[in-house]
């Protein structure tokens, strides 16, 4: 089982399929359901790309709400036949029209409830049952609306998606209700098929299981269950130590899927088993975590995988969709698929058999020294393309820009005894190690981008480590006790410890395997002029368009950018009021006219401001138009230099991370809201200033906390009270 071929198992199905053909409209998370984020329009193009204006916005919040706190979002708009739909953080769902941003419609979730993922999923319907929108909800509900009205759609009751067969017995037995099971992305639909995935804890490492499971797109009636961890019997069980499956959450889908629609297949990318930095409990290979896999979207049957991760100790999951196209080698034409991993690793598919197209070899990587861990001997590495991010940094790669940012990573990698890990390095128990790409990526779920005539594969990636050290609380959890904060930079400053780029955007020619162009992907304010294009780190997706334009938000600067899709020339940038880590859209309105439009709300575990929480739309100006001026941020400062630095303070040793939260009346509050996705060690060992805590309860809302506003200062003062830094 250590081949990369010995891993991978393909059936050949179906025919010739033809070719998804591009839309004007946008009618899932990755514009189609082949993931490729590509817009056939042609009025912007490179020539006039730089006179965009603003057109319209519409505010997240609502106006009945005006003092309810702005909310971040990740959402990316769906844009059908003139409308566009999108859901809020403020648990309502809104028609709006594409071209004067009039609500058309609005529906409310109960308040106890919102809103999880980062698009709805689109059904056209059929002559007997009108189109529907179909919304993944934190209480871990599917909601069928008919998209002409917003009502509830007839015929189809809201599924209950925590059922005892995947909660796995954790409903009432000390895991939060509603919290542990959740739509994160949004479904995939092929044909009358809904496949939906999910949203688990990190840790402890029992919990609901990762299964995907096919619906009816009419009636809500279960079609089938694909377990993601074999069971004692089936086809790949043995890379499992026998028991060792049973009642394991993770290995599931919380990022997007993709389709084959012509060939009736869903292309399904698994995460990481929990717990996903210690493996000493699961030996083997552990199917089908770190995999895509291809399955017949009608039955849900296995048709082949290809695991990029062989037991996984590193959460170095898929978070990227996978994006079809074709390749074009040898005089062939071959349909093909990309997956990508946090490592930036870019695997280049066979679609119909899972094949690789260019070479995959088995590398050796290092051993691990936690007594019990069998660390895989070897990990699938391609040989073409070039991985998109670096793969390691040592002490000469500390970033020189300014004296006093060097002075606090030197500082930092000193006072904690910190090594630099090499690639595929387990982590250690005995030191904190510095690792490259981290937890966040190299890429994440904002996924790529094709571009059909030019045969580009365009992505972002931000160049982020962490700085981790495994350790267990009293109950024998493992969890990361190295000193915060877990990203290698300085809190406050927002500067990475490494030398640029801190965030790229690449293009692969997939026909080739080569890196057309890779270029810095934001801007650090404050620092001198010649040193400003750092890039930054991202979270979000891009765009292309046949006119050779490629747009994105995604980095912490608050820009949104167009690029040229054949060169990387950096072609137009507008300054929004809060960064935009969601994915912009492309459309044309009712009126004839092409527009680009973004959620603009900060968030994303980057933690940026929410200093806005809007969608803001685009289009070229007509004679006299000006466009709208309000999108400014509300009191938040650009990304500058760093001040002279603190000191860092050490978190608490890992004997004394309590297991249990601090009394208080906020405690069983805190308990609730704080381990829906850890155990409460990764909490209690944490010691932050009021500030950070807030903005750590920010990120942890936008992954699907239910913090109302009344609880949110509350809970902050009790973290803040009770786990911050020594004076």
């Amino acid at each position: 089982m250590r081949g990369a071929a010995a891993l991978l198992v393909a059936t050949m199905i179906g025919g010739p399929s033809r070719p998804q053909a591009p839309q004007a409209d946008w009618t899932s998370f990755g514009g189609d359901e082949a993931g490729r984020r590509f817009s056939p329009l042609g009025e912007i193009t490179p020539a006039n790309v730089a006179r965009l204006i603003p057109v319209w916005t519409f505010e997240l919040r609502p106006a009945d709400r005006p003092d309810a706190r702005l909310l971040t979002s990740n959402m990316t708009p769906l844009a059908i036949a003139g409308m566009l739909y999108l859901a809020t953080p403020y648990g309502r769902i809104v028609a709006l029209d594409g071209a004067s941003g009039a609500t058309r419609w609005t529906h409310d979730l109960p308040a106890d409830d919102g809103v999880a993922g980062r698009a709805l999923a689109y059904w056209p319907g059929d002559p007997d049952t009108p189109a529907r929108l179909f919304v993944g909800t934190r209480s871990g509900r599917l909601l069928a609306l008919d998209a002409a009205t917003g009502r509830v759609a007839a015929g189809f009751a809201p599924l209950v998606l925590r059922t005892p067969e995947i909660m796995n017995g954790t409903d009432g037995g000390g895991y939060p209700a509603g919290y542990s099971y959740q739509i994160n992305s949004a479904p995939a639909i092929v044909g009358d098929v809904i496949v939906t995935g999910a949203r688990l804890q990190e840790s402890p490492t029992r919990g609901p299981a990762g299964d995907v499971r096919g619906w009816d797109a009419r009636t809500g009636r279960l079609l089938w269950t694909f377990r993601s961890i074999p069971r004692a019997g089936e086809r790949f069980a043995e890379t499992w130590r026998a028991g060792d499956g049973l009642r394991r959450t993770g290995v599931n889908v919380w990022s997007s899927m993709a389709a084959d629609v012509g060939r009736g297949i869903v292309y399904v990318p698994f995460g990481t088993p929990a717990y996903d930095r210690v493996g000493i409990d699961r030996p083997g290979a552990n199917l089908f975590a770190n995999a895509l896999v291809a399955l017949d979207a009608r039955t849900g049957r296995h048709l082949w995988h290809f695991q990029t991760v062989h037991h996984d100790i590193w959460d170095l999951d898929l978070p990227v969709q996978p994006t079809l196209f074709d390749v074009r080698r040898a005089g062939r034409v071959i349909p093909a698929i990309a997956a990508m991993n946090k490592s930036g690793y870019l695997f280049v598919l066979d679609r119909v058999t899972g094949q690789p197209i260019f070479p995959v070899h088995e590398r050796p990587v290092p051993r691990s020294s936690v007594a019990g861990e069998q660390a895989w001997p070897t990990q699938p590495i391609p040989a073409a393309p070039a991985p998109l991010t670096r793969q390691a940094m040592n002490a000469t790669d500390i970033a020189t820009l300014t004296p006093e940012h060097t002075a606090f990573c030197r500082a930092r990698i000193a006072r904690e005894h910190a090594g630099f890990a090499a690639p595929f390095e387990p982590l250690r128990t005995d030191r904190p190690m510095v690792r490259f790409p981290g937890s966040g990526g190299g890429p994440n779920w904002g996924g790529g981008a094709y571009d059909t005539a030019r045969g580009l594969y365009v992505i972002n990636t931000s160049e982020l480590g962490s700085i981790e050290q495994l350790g267990q609380d009293a109950q024998g959890n493992w969890y990361n006790v190295a000193p915060g904060p877990s990203w290698f930079g300085q809190d406050g400053s927002r500067l990475p410890c490494q030398r640029p780029p801190w965030g790229q955007l690449a293009a692969v020619d997939v026909s080739s395997g080569r890196i057309a162009w890779q270029v810095p992907l934001g801007v650090t304010d404050g620092l001198p002029p010649s040193r400003r294009v750092t890039g930054r780190p991202n979270v979000g997706g891009p765009l292309v368009t046949a006119t050779g334009l490629t747009f994105i938000g995604a980095t912490d600067d608050r820009y949104v950018r167009a690029f040229a899709t054949a060169s990387g020339r950096e072609l137009w940038r507008f300054r929004l009021g809060a960064a935009a880590h969601a994915q912009p859209v492309s459309y044309r309105g009712g009126d004839g006219r092409q527009y680009v439009a973004l959620v603009s709300a900060g968030g994303s575990f980057l933690g940026s401001p929410n200093s806005a929480s809007r969608l803001v739309v685009f289009a070229l100006p007509r004679t006299g138009e000006r466009g709208v001026a309000a999108i400014a941020a509300r009191a938040v400062a650009p990304v500058r230099a760093p001040n002279p630095p603190r000191t860092p303070t050490a978190t608490v040793a890992v004997a004394s991370a309590s297991t249990d939260f601090a009394p208080g009346p906020v405690k069983a509050f805190a308990e609730r809201a704080c381990t829906a996705c850890h155990v409460a060690a990764q909490v209690t060992g944490q010691r932050r200033a009021r500030a950070d805590w807030a903005a750590t309860v920010e990120k942890m809302v936008g992954y699907g906390a239910q913090v109302p506003d009344a609880q949110f200062d509350p809970l902050v003062d009790y973290l803040a009270r009770h786990y911050s830094p020594a004076e």
